[in-house]
């Protein structure tokens, strides 16, 4: 005779099968539909901290992503908080366990500007490398619309698959560098008879990368052809970092703060604005009349700026970071038994040189590298233990160049 009174239980929970809506039969249990969808987050959740090879408690606050910054980059305090904070923010974004509450976190993409040499690109690769998830960067500038000559616009992710040896699942937790975004700016709305195949249509194709979709991507890059095999890229977990120049948007960002009119008040409103560095008061609105479509300035929602570098800075980049030039010189030539020192003097004339030609911290590197070519030649072979740098070999160096012929 059958015994009727039998019930199944959940061998998780303990739930009856009359207090749950499903309960699944297994060889020695059961389990039941609200335990089964749980244990699914869980898998879920572990395969995510996985991909990123770290788990939310290993993530480093925003004060360690700062901190680790500025052992590479000298100064921009501003902008290293505001990017220490969104890269913290977007990987808890992908960290973050699974709840059925209505929240849901969107990726906040940053937009940089600053002038050239002033270390957009070094940040970003600095939070990569802490980090250590894969990161590139990319030009805006040789993209264009499909169908003419150029790399489409899926070819930016082709370098990220690249970096991670063709992982898609690690490339879309990756982090993706635009440089020279203001490139690809709208140009004049003025009738011509030529189409502007890099500039809005470019930007167009960038709104489904930047707000996140699958997209195909062909693992060499460059153009696609129906034959070639794609790879299917989610971008909704890639982090786009866009950075530029953006030269002549201080004049859009003096007009729109009326810097230029005539009157009292007007001068009066311009003494307590710091006229040096106007791109600390850049807006939207600014990157709107520079010729960025509205779509795309809404998908990069943090903005930060750098600040021209002064003089203390450009001197500190020389010798303090962990990758400083005259570092890299010392260790150079300690590999051939050779002590390296630089005088004060001869630092300060590099600043100089630097400051004069508007060249940035990345013009500092080709005035050591050409100061430096006829050490570098001579000393491994004059058997030297010591050298010092000097301002008047310096200078001697310099006015062989062809930075002296500009000079006059």
């Amino acid at each position: 005779m059958a015994n009727n009174n039998h019930v199944d239980r959940c061998s998780f929970c303990g739930r009856t099968e009359n207090e749950v809506r499903l309960m699944i039969t297994g060889i020695n249990g059961y389990i039941c539909d609200e335990c089964a969808l749980r244990a699914t987050e869980i898998v879920k959740d572990s395969e995510q901290n996985t991909d990123l090879g770290f788990k939310l408690e290993d993530l480093p606050k925003p004060k360690d992503i700062k901190a680790h910054m500025d052992q590479y980059v000298i100064g921009q305090d501003v902008a290293k908080r505001q990017m220490a904070v969104a890269v913290y923010n977007h990987y808890k974004r992908l960290l973050q366990p699974n709840s059925h509450d209505e929240v849901e976190i969107e990726k906040s993409n940053i937009i940089m500007v600053g002038r050239t040499g002033t270390g957009k690109t070094l940040m970003a690769r600095t939070i990569a490398k802490l980090l250590e998830v894969p990161f590139t960067i990319v030009d805006a500038t040789v993209l264009t619309q499909a169908g003419y000559v150029g790399e489409d616009i899926e070819s930016l992710l082709s370098r990220l698959l690249q970096a991670c040896d063709y992982d898609a699942k690690k490339a879309q937790t990756g982090i993706v560098f635009i440089d020279e975004i203001d490139k690809i700016a709208r140009k004049n709305d003025n009738p011509s008879i030529t189409r502007d195949v890099s500039g809005e249509g470019v930007q167009q194709g960038l709104l489904k990368l930047l707000e996140g979709s699958i997209v195909n991507v062909p693992p060499q890059g460059g153009r696609k052809h129906p034959e070639q095999r794609m790879i299917p890229i989610d971008t909704k977990d890639i982090l786009f970092i866009c950075g530029g120049a953006f030269d002549g948007i201080e004049k859009r960002i003096a007009h729109r703060m009326n810097t230029h009119v005539v009157g009292f008040e007007a001068a009066k409103n311009n003494q307590q604005l710091d006229m040096d560095n106007l791109l600390q008061y850049v807006t939207p609105q600014d990157f709107k009349s520079f010729g960025l479509i509205p779509e795309i300035i809404g998908r990069l929602p943090v903005i930060t700026h750098l600040n021209p570098l002064t003089r203390d800075a450009l001197r500190a980049i020389l010798t303090e970071p962990k990758n400083a030039i005259v570092k890299q010189y010392v260790k150079l030539m300690d590999m051939d038994k050779i002590q390296f020192t630089v005088d004060d003097e001869a630092l300060d004339f590099i600043v100089d040189v630097a400051e004069e030609f508007k060249l940035g911290a990345r013009g500092l590197r080709g005035i050591v590298e050409t100061i430096m070519t006829d050490v570098m030649f001579d000393a491994p072979s004059n058997a030297l233990n010591t050298y010092t740098l000097t301002k008047k070999y310096c200078q001697e160096r310099m006015s062989n160049t062809y930075m002296h012929q500009l000079r006059d």
